[in-house]
């Protein structure tokens, strides 16, 4: 049970000015943070110990609690991390204190980004143990020397592991995970479960037969064959549903069923039994390269799904595209699989009604797929973020350069590729895409990426190879008439496609404004009459046609704030100041 921290000792005098502190904590693993008092605790409780050696200078800890536990140092993507850098920014800090300067960061990187967040609001940083300050030139100097070390540390170790990572799985061991259907863990070695066996060759004849993985899936669930149970050391129990299409690619593709071991594109001989014999693992296999050509084939068609077999919503059922057709317009969708098949909900025990669950996910998939999108261009178009990847990786330093240099050119010529180039490219990168009522969480295979950089041919998937998740806030919420995955990131305006009804409303306001400006007398009356319309309609639209010129370059662009929609433009009471207006219509 964590502890609550107060502010230590009395309130500075009116002579001592307060200086606000705020405690950052890490640890890199989950490991021991069940204990009832844990390494977080003990940080906590050495920097509560400094401030409270410094209440005479008016220090006093905050009660906010900024603790990422099971969080590495080698990347800003921590959730308590980023509250303090906005509270930072936000002024409520004065000083940051931690244990060690590690804890903050290991990337000189992005210690040099922290560092400047601090100046610019005027915060300051302590390291309690090293006795370090970013207020002195000479402290920046030291802690930048630190952090050098930190990160050659944090690079080296990683080269050892991923070295023993490659030597034992060259000598078919298993390097931990979760172990799949069919398999258990013993003595750290996989073992074969022969009850599980007979449901992973069902599988397999299964698909050989049908040749299609989402009747498979139907079948599957229809049987009430579900995904492996797992049953954590702490108890924690996950897996256990539904079969959706991207469990099921997987599992066809799963080389530990040849008793096979992947890494990097190499299989070796593994020291577990093999489950699927060769000729039903060729036949398999051949019949997923066939569906595979034939999905790209039609990927080419008029809005093709980018995200098809990448998606789950939160509860681990599979969001499947759909589509409408209302008024002649395609309205595209991803929907939650038992929403589309009728599965309403689950079953409370074995009676009572089945109940349409509250998580269960209908996204439009323009705005998914445009946040996707942008999330990974900005990840590519980030120097920093991808020479964090590709440091580690990198053969010498001119590669290391010439990666990072690629990875800016692609995120440029991704709005140009083609539908196809796009579903290969994001059905290579990505490992999963979780949509949750807040989030949309993007894991990608790290591996995968840097072959993608190197020009390296497409090669089997490591599942259990290293990802990176990637996390944009993003919620429902209806405008206008119809519903928008909404982001609060500013990124996402550049990458968003001009409202047509937008294009459409402005359009008219123009018309109907050249007719008056014609001069031939008519009336309004007479102008609406002629353009098949209302007098009021024509007053409240024409004058859309004298809005800020910036305001109209804007929704061309698809600039514009997303909760603009026709309703709100066609109805606001706009003044004449261009200034005015966009206040008005959320332009800032």
């Amino acid at each position: 049970m964590r502890r609550s921290s107060q502010a230590g000792g009395r309130a500075p005098t009116s002579k001592t000015s307060t200086v606000r502190c705020a405690i950052y904590t890490r640890k890199s693993s989950e490991e021991g943070l069940e204990q009832s008092f844990n390494s977080l605790d003990a940080q906590r409780e050495a920097c509560e110990a400094y401030v409270a050696s410094q209440k005479a200078e008016g220090w006093i800890v905050l009660p906010r609690m900024y603790d990422d536990g099971g969080f590495s140092g080698g990347t800003m993507e921590r959730p308590a991390l980023r509250q303090l850098l906005a509270d930072v920014e936000d002024k409520l800090i004065d000083t940051v204190v931690v244990y060690k300067v590690d804890r903050l960061t290991r990337a000189l990187g992005d210690f040099a980004k922290i560092v400047e967040v601090f100046d610019g609001a005027g915060a300051s940083f302590v390291s309690v143990t090293q006795s370090f300050n970013t207020t002195s030139s000479m402290g920046r100097l030291t802690l930048n020397m630190l952090l050098s070390f930190a990160q050659f540390e944090r690079e080296v170790t990683g080269e050892r592991i991923r070295d023993k990572i490659a030597a034992s799985k060259a000598k078919g061991m298993w390097m931990g995970g979760r172990p799949p259907l069919g398999y258990e863990v013993r003595d750290r070695k996989l073992e074969i479960v022969e009850v599980e066996t007979q449901t992973v060759r069902y599988i397999f004849e299964r698909y050989a037969e049908l040749g299609s993985v989402l009747e498979l899936g139907e079948e599957l669930a229809a049987a009430g064959i579900s995904a492996k149970r797992h049953v954590s050391a702490a108890g924690n129990v996950t897996g256990g549903g539904q079969l959706g299409r991207g469990a099921l690619y997987h599992l066809l593709q799963n080389r530990l069923y040849r008793g096979e071991i992947s890494h990097k594109g190499m299989i070796y001989p593994g020291q577990h039994g093999a489950i699927i014999d060769a000729v039903l693992w060729a036949r398999v296999q051949a019949l997923l390269a066939e569906n595979r050509v034939e999905r790209v084939v039609r990927s080419n068609a008029a809005g093709p799904s980018l995200l098809a077999g990448l998606l789950r919503d939160e509860d681990g059922i599979a969001l499947t595209p759909t589509h409408a057709n209302k008024k002649g317009r395609r309205y595209r969708y991803y929907v939650s699989q038992d929403l589309i098949t009728g599965l309403k909900g689950f079953k409370d025990g074995d009676k009572g009604p089945k109940r349409r669950r509250s998580t269960a996910r209908r996204i439009p998939a323009t705005d998914l797929e445009a946040i996707v999108e942008g999330r990974i261009t900005e990840l590519l178009g980030n120097a920093s973020a991808t020479d964090t990847i590709v440091a580690p990786r990198a053969r010498d330093v001119e590669e290391r350069r010439g990666l990072v240099a690629r990875a800016d050119e692609m995120a440029r010529r991704w709005p140009d590729l083609s539908s196809a180039e796009k579903i290969a490219g994001l059905q290579r990168l990505m490992q999963e895409i979780v949509v949750t009522s807040d989030a949309v969480h993007i894991a990608i295979q790290v591996d995968a990426i840097l072959a993608m950089l190197r020009g390296e041919a497409d090669s089997h998937r490591d599942d259990d190879g290293e990802t990176l998740t990637l996390s944009v806030p993003a919620t429902l919420k209806r405008v206008g008439m119809e519903m928008r995955h909404l982001i609060d990131a500013p990124q996402t305006r550049q990458n968003r496609k001009p409202d047509r009804s937008l294009l459409r409303l402005l359009a008219r306001a123009h018309r109907f404004r050249d007719l008056i400006l014609q001069g031939d007398g008519a009336s309004i009356t007479e102008l609406a009459t002629a353009s098949a319309v209302t007098p009021s309609y024509f007053t409240r639209i024409v004058r859309l046609g004298f809005l800020a010129p910036e305001i109209t370059a804007a929704i061309l662009d698809g600039h514009h704030p997303i909760e603009l929609s026709t309703l709100k433009l066609s109805l606001a009471n706009l003044p004449r100041d261009w200034s005015e207006q966009r206040r008005e219509l959320g332009f800032g």
